[in-house]
Parts: C-alpha cells; sequence; structure tokens
C-alpha cells in the first residue's frame, strides 16, 4: 500500500479539514505530518462546527486512527483544549488518536520569543500567529528542542528548565516585557501530564507497519504550498515543508510510498497575515468575497485579504507536488458574481511571465487576468452543476492538466460533489 497525501495549494485555508473528513471512511488512518496550532481545520457536520488545530481531521470517525506525526509542533496546552471538546462529544480520543514521540513540543517560552520577534520587526513582521511555532521550528533546528518522548525521561524537568533558561535569556535581550509566565508554565506543566493519556509511538514504524498490513494511510497538511519554507513566498512563510515533500520526513515515508496526491485551491485566492498577493482585491469586490465567504481565520479570527484565482501559482504548487487529483472548494461563494476573473499570467515592468518570480513581491508585478460568466445561481451535490460553472473548471483542469475529482459546494460534509466515483 501507499501512502495518499492532501494539502493546500494556496497560502491555506482551502478547506482541508472538511475534505479530510469526507473521505475519511476510505482510509484507516490519517497522519498530520508538519505544522502546529497555526492550523485551523474546520468541520461541520450534524449541525455541529469544530475547528482542529493539531488533531488530524479523521477523529470523528470510529473506526479510523489518527497519528500527530513526528514534524508537527506540539503545544500541550492547545492540545488539551482541542481534546476538552472531543469529550463534551463523546469521543474517545485515547482510542483513537496516537502521537509520535519524535514531535517536537512548543514551551510557554517559545510563545514569548515569537511574540518577541514580531514586535522587534516593527513594521516589517510577518504576520505571526504567535503560536510559538517558528521558535519551536528554530530550536528543533538548532538541536535544542524538546521533544514528546522526552516527558517519559527521568531527566525531563532538567530539559525543560535549561531550555526555559536559555530562552528568557534570549527575550531579555530584546528588551522584551512579559508577565504571567509562571501562570503560563502551571497550565503547560499540568497539560502535559493530561496528553500522556495518549499512547505515544515510534510513528515511523507505525505508519510503514500498517502499510506492510495493507492498510490505507492519508497523509494531512496544514497551511498551504505556497507558505513552504523553500518554494512559499519567503520570509512571508511558514516554518516547515507544507508540500508534498514534507510528508517523507514530517512521517518518516520513504518517497516512493507516496500515492495520489490531492491538491485543495479554493475557486478564488485568500491570505492572512503579510506578504505578497499579486490577485488581491482592494475594493468592495474583495470585501464581498470576505462576507460571502466568512473569510476570517480560524486560528487567528483575522479578516483574510482576498482576490482572484492566481493560475501561475496554482500551476506552480501543482507541479511542485505532483498532484493527481484537484479538489476545488468554496465554489458556492461566487454564485451571486456576475463576472469572475482569474490571472493567467504576471506583467513584471510590461513583460509577461506565466513563471512564479523568485520575488513576487515586485512592485512591477501585475496579474493578466482573464474574465468568465458567472453561474448566478444555488448550488447542490443533488443536481447538475451550471454550465458556467462546469466551464471555469473545464478551463482550471486544461490549464493544469490535472481533473477536478471533488467540487465542495458548501461547509458540510453533505454539501460535497464527488465527480470521481473512484473517490466515493
Amino acid at each position: 500500500m501507499q501512502v495518499d497525501v492532501l494539502l493546500g495549494m494556496q497560502w491555506g485555508d482551502e478547506g482541508k479539514g472538511k475534505i479530510v473528513d469526507v473521505l475519511t471512511p476510505k482510509y484507516d488512518l490519517i497522519a498530520r505530518f508538519q505544522g502546529g496550532p497555526n492550523a485551523g481545520h474546520t468541520l461541520e457536520f450534524d449541525g455541529k462546527k469544530f475547528v482542529l488545530h493539531t488533531i488530524p481531521s479523521g477523529i470523528f470517525h470510529e473506526s479510523t486512527m489518527n497519528l500527530i506525526g513526528n514534524g508537527v509542533v506540539i503545544d500541550p496546552v492547545t492540545l488539551r483544549k482541542e481534546i476538552d471538546n472531543l469529550i463534551e462529544q463523546e469521543v474517545p480520543f485515547t482510542e483513537r488518536l496516537l502521537i509520535s514521540r519524535k514531535a517536537h513540543l512548543i514551551l510557554p517560552t517559545h510563545r514569548l520569543l515569537d511574540a518577541a520577534s514580531e514586535a522587534a520587526k516593527g513594521k516589517d513582521k510577518i504576520g505571526s500567529t504567535l503560536k510559538g511555532i517558528g521558535p519551536t521550528y528554530m530550536d528543533k533546528t538548532g538541536r535544542n528542542g524538546l521533544r514528546v518522548g522526552d516527558v517519559e525521561l527521568p531527566d525531563f524537568k532538567k530539559r525543560y528548565e535549561a531550555l526555559r533558561k536559555k530562552h528568557i535569556q534570549m527575550i531579555e535581550r530584546m528588551n522584551y516585557e512579559y508577565d504571567g509566565l509562571e501562570e503560563m508554565e502551571s497550565e503547560w506543566l499540568d497539560s502535559i501530564e493530561f496528553m500522556k493519556q495518549i499512547p505515544f509511538v515510534n510513528s515511523e514504524y507505525y505508519i510503514n507497519n500498517a502499510l506492510k498490513e495493507g492498510k490505507k494511510v492519508l497523509a494531512e497538511g496544514a497551511q498551504g504550498s505556497l507558505l513552504d519554507i523553500d518554494f512559499g513566498s519567503y520570509p512571508f512563510v511558514t516554518s516547515s515543508n507544507t508540500i508534498c515533500a514534507g510528508a517523507c520526513t514530517g512521517l518518516g515515508i520513504a518517497p516512493n510510498m507516496i500515492g495520489d496526491v490531492y491538491g485543495i485551491f479554493k475557486a478564488y485566492c485568500t491570505r492572512v497575515g503579510s506578504g505578497p498577493f499579486p490577485t488581491e482585491l482592494f475594493d468592495e469586490t474583495g470585501q464581498k468575497l470576505r462576507d460571502v465567504g466568512h473569510e476570517y481565520g480560524a486560528t487567528t479570527g483575522r479578516p483574510r485579504r482576498c482576490g482572484w484565482l492566481d493560475m501561475v501559482a496554482l500551476k506552480y504548487a501543482v507541479m511542485l507536488n505532483g498532484v493527481t487529483k484537484l479538489i476545488m472548494t468554496k465554489a458556492d461563494v461566487l454564485n451571486d458574481f456576475e463576472q469572475i476573473k482569474v490571472a493567467t499570467s504576471y506583467a513584471i515592468d510590461g513583460v509577461e511571465t506565466d513563471e512564479l518570480p523568485f520575488d513576487h513581491a515586485l512592485e512591477g508585478l501585475n496579474p493578466n487576468l482573464k474574465s468568465f460568466d458567472g453561474w448566478k445561481s444555488e448550488l447542490s451535490a443533488d443536481q447538475e452543476l451550471p454550465p458556467a460553472l462546469n466551464s471555469y473548471i473545464e478551463y482550471v483542469e486544461k490549464e493544469t492538466d490535472c481533473e477536478i475529482s471533488i467540487v465542495s459546494l458548501g461547509p458540510d460534509r453533505t454539501q460535497t460533489l464527488i465527480r470521481d466515483m473512484q473517490m466515493a
């Protein structure tokens, strides 16, 4: 068996949580492979809404195991709050959830470091979610980090105190004023004890043994391909590899074990925080997209920047990830638009290109836009799609050379049109 991978094609918020939830019945194991509580995967079903930040989106299905992989960074406090919500819904989390011993821990001082660093940048801030993600990955690559498996060791407190001391020295050198650390630490240490209820595993062995047993595995990405630390709109990116290759290092699987790659994109584009966004709309059309699409961050609550679909960026993401099937979400948000536009290429100082430039925050960069007729109708998974939407889908398929297998027509799991019956 091989591992299928599901990830975002844009700057995150593409609707990955919903689609994982829809696809979960096909899989025995759902595994998160990167990112941390800066993710916000929203699921809606049975009239209820859930937002998951660390836990894989298959947790509500009783026949599926869920793994937090080694590439994820975990804030025990955030994880405990997520689990408290699961307990309210009587979800047996200890039976459905596993944590890799090699996953790194976000300390309270990581969050303070994040805030201190962002404050020091002033107007050049990158728009961090201030969850401590960046400083945790810095400690990981700097070989200073604490991992989940460390909490099982007799000298865990000593290791914690040593890293804490180092962080405080760094914060003081940045002249950042803070308070409430003792309270944060108390909650964090209590959450560490709570987290011990969840089985810790050597996840690279667990997932490879599952594959040998013929089990079907879906790797769930967080954020989006354009936020990848290597290939995203640097430096306005996240701290992990969000592309398909990150599933190999984030789970401990070989490249030849990758099966289908599902690329999720919105029918338009959004972005949270700072960074380049060539098709961003600053007018009433952009505000309409925001209002109709409820484009406010599931993690931060910040209003998302909105704009037209960017085919230059989408084709770039399809190429990087080796996408085999595309999934379009939020098609319903465009139901009431007379005209819909798509960026087909860029003009940089008057020179046309269909490549994403090294620095696509260039002042001289402008998108070349193509217009499509809107479909001006409500969408339903029980009815045929209107001709104008079909034309829009066919255009994207032709440009990317990739089939759109699923179209999401609303937030609920039932509002999903599966066009490829092999995925049903």
